[in-house]
Parts: structure tokens; sequence; C-alpha cells
């Protein structure tokens, strides 16, 4: 298992704060309100002034790769136009300092953080976001790819649809339902264009990172609820990038360009599944307008979130991608992880990442990413919710490794 990534992943929302520094514009996140509290991301984890302090965690945690990803807007305060230097020269110094100490970088271009003024343009509504995101994947590229072990295009595209622009749980705050499917396929195209960037800049593995869940049902006949489900979380983003086509009952629904599904399909290196529990569903009650109704999973412990802790739907997910994508690339566990409230002893987390590690393990792929190295702004539940290996006092900055951090080095050591 020489060749094995032990890591960990972070995003630059939930962590960087230094909101109104170097030039930084303002993204989707930062004038979205329905957050738990009011709380904001303003300080976070102070990541970017505290960034040498947690290289020095992960060098004492002993990983080989760290799963980071660049905020557009520190790149690009508009979302286009004048690159803004001096937030690239952060993510430049922080690439060297992981190279020094042997930790592969492993960078996310996109994790959800849309510019604001991209948005006020239509965001992943309008076609031309991909363009701009192929630009930005050019100008990120041109100054790290000669350092960056692998590179993951867009973060969850399927959370940027469903919460985003279907639900508003999430920023940008739409409920457009189904008419949010458009912004699927602006986020596959865009994927695709960043990855035909990315190897004309020289850059080595380039995969993605796609949630996925088992789509479990309660009766069986609710076989087609859970196929509708899962046709759109699972396989509405993995089929384009995969096989070159949408599943047959979306595909109609797609605003689709000649060229685009040939454009979406790039050879890919390793696949990244973010994994954290399954979804169990039922068919619609009256009044529903979607084909499907989720129901809560009962007879498993749970997440801080209420997640049902369930590893072998990891076992299931893995299996279920290679048995649909015959070709396959190899695979990386890109998130797993869980939230807990403890301050140091948290053995529910060293049990959740015990599970998940061993059915991934089992699952024959090349690397795990736990989620998180740190505590930190969880999107709309503010800092409600705890998934560090690594806790943080908000009011001081302090960062106390748990006992799952301990845990975790003597499993990547061989202890």
């Amino acid at each position: 298992m020489t060749d094995f990534l032990w890591g960990v992943s972070t995003s630059a929302f939930q962590i960087e704060g230094a909101l109104g520094e170097d030039g930084r514009g303002p993204s989707v996140w930062d004038n979205f309100r329905n957050v738990h509290a009011g709380q904001t991301a303003e300080v976070a984890c102070d990541h970017y002034h505290r960034w040498r302090e947690d290289v020095a965690l992960m060098t004492q945690l002993g990983v080989n790769a760290y799963r980071f990803s660049v905020s557009w807007t520190r790149v690009q305060p508009t979302g286009k136009g004048p690159v803004n230097t001096e937030g690239l020269d952060f993510y430049d110094r922080l690439v060297d300092a992981l190279v020094d100490v042997d930790i592969a970088p492993v960078v996310t271009l996109y994790h959800w953080d849309t510019p604001q003024p991209l948005e006020d343009e239509g965001g992943w509504l309008n076609r031309d976001i991909v363009e701009r995101f192929a630009e930005y994947t050019a100008i990120v590229a041109d100054r790290l790819a000669d350092r960056v072990k692998l590179w993951i295009p867009i973060n969850e595209p399927a959370m940027v649809t469903l919460l985003g622009y279907a639900t508003g749980q999430h920023a940008p705050g739409k409920q457009l339902l189904f008419d949010a499917l458009p912004t699927a396929h602006h986020l596959n195209l865009a994927h695709g264009m960043s990855v035909q960037a990315l190897r004309a800049a020289g850059a080595n593995q380039v995969g993605t990172a796609n949630n996925h869940t088992p789509a479990w049902t309660l009766n069986p006949e609710d076989a087609e609820a859970a196929g509708a489900y899962s046709a759109i979380h699972n396989w509405l983003y993995a089929d384009p990038m995969l096989a070159g086509r949408y599943p047959d009952e979306l595909a109609e629904l797609m605003p689709i360009v000649d060229g685009d599904l040939e454009n979406i399909k790039q050879p890919l290196d390793f696949y990244g599944v973010n994994y954290y529990n399954p979804t169990q569903l039922t068919s619609p009650s009256d009044g529903n307008p979607l084909p499907f109704e989720l129901v809560d999973i009962d007879d498993y412990p749970r997440t801080g979130f209420g997640w049902p802790i369930v590893p072998d739907g990891l076992r299931q997910m893995i299996s279920e991608l290679r048995e649909r994508y015959p070709d396959l690339p190899p695979v990386y566990i890109t998130e797993s992880g869980c939230s807990f409230p403890h301050v140091v002893e948290d053995s529910a987390r060293i049990e959740y990442l015990d599970g998940h590690i061993k059915a991934a393990l089992e699952s024959d792929v090349q690397g795990f990413f736990v989620w998180s190295l740190i505590d930190n702004f969880e999107w709309d539940s503010g800092y409600s919710q705890r998934f560090g290996l690594v806790h943080v006092d908000y009011e001081t900055q302090r960062r106390t490794p748990r006992d799952s951090f301990h845990w975790y080095r003597r499993v990547i050591s061989g202890e």
C-alpha cells in the first residue's frame, strides 16, 4: 500500500476566513443568509492566516495527501477578468509548503463558492459560466500544475443543483425544483472543459469528486421512486462523464448543444467518490411534485447530523459504479466523515472511520480522505456541526487534536 493516499479534506470557504482581505471578491455564500443562528464564515477557522499551523498538524498526523479547494473569488474577484495575484500567491505558498513536507497537494477548483457577479448573471443557469470556469481553471493550472498530484474540477455538482438551485437549502437559495436541471448540464460541461484546460496546462492526474448515495427502498413497490432519485443524484453526473450520455429519463430535459457530450466525456485518471450515507425512498404522497419521497433509515446509529452510519453503503455504491461503468477509473474516497459534538474524546468518530476505511480497503480503492481535518463552517448549519479530526475553539482559534486524530495517525503508520 505504498502508493495509497491517506488524506484529509477541507474547502476554502469553510476554513479560510479573511473574506475581505487580499482583494478577494464576494461569493454566493457571503450573501446567503439562511444559515444557523445567523453565523458567517467571515473568520471561520482563520486558515488564511494559520495555514502553517494546519500544515504542521497534517505533518503530525502523517497524511501523505491533502485535498483542499481554491477560492475562485480569491483568484478572480468577479469570476472573470484580471487575476488577483495576491490571492493566487496564497495557494502557491500553500502548495510549496505541502510539497516540502512530502504531502501531495490535491486541488479542487470549485467547492460551491460561485462568484456573486457571475450568479447575478444567472450563475449555473447561464451557459456562459462554462467558459468563465475554463478560463479560471487555466489561470490556476498555469501556476500550480507542476506540483499538484490530483486535480478535481468540481466538487459534488449534485449538491449544487439539488440544494443550491432546486430546494434552496444552500446558496444561492433558488427553489426551482426540476427547472434547476440546466445547472446540472452546465456543471457537467464546465467539468469537461476544465479537464481539457488542465491537460493543456500539463496537469498530471485529473478526475472528479461526485457525491454518491445508494438508493434504498422502503418497500418493493417503491423501486420506481428509488430509480428516479438515483438517476438525479447518482447518474445525472456520472453518466455523461463516464459514458457520454444522460440517464434516459432525464436526457430530453437537458439543454444539450451539438458537441457537448463529447466535451463532457473526457478521459479521467481517477474517479472520486464522496460518501456519507444511503438514502431511502418511497413513492410520493399526494401533492408531492417529485417522483419520490425521502424517508428515514432506522435501526442504524446516527451522526450528530442525524445521518445513518452504514459502511456497507460504501461497499454497495462502489460495486454499483463498477457494474454500471466497466471501464471505471481507479477510485479514491475523496470525502467521508461524520459530525459529532465531542471536544477531544470522540470514540463514535473513531468507530465511524474504522468501519468506512475497512469498507473502502475491501473495495480496492486507491486512497481515503477524511472529511475533515478541522472543524469548520458547515454551510447552512454554520458552526453547529463538527466534522474535524481537530477541534477548533472558534473564539480563540485554538486547535486541539481529538482522539480520532491520534487513532488515524496510528492507522496511517500501520501501528
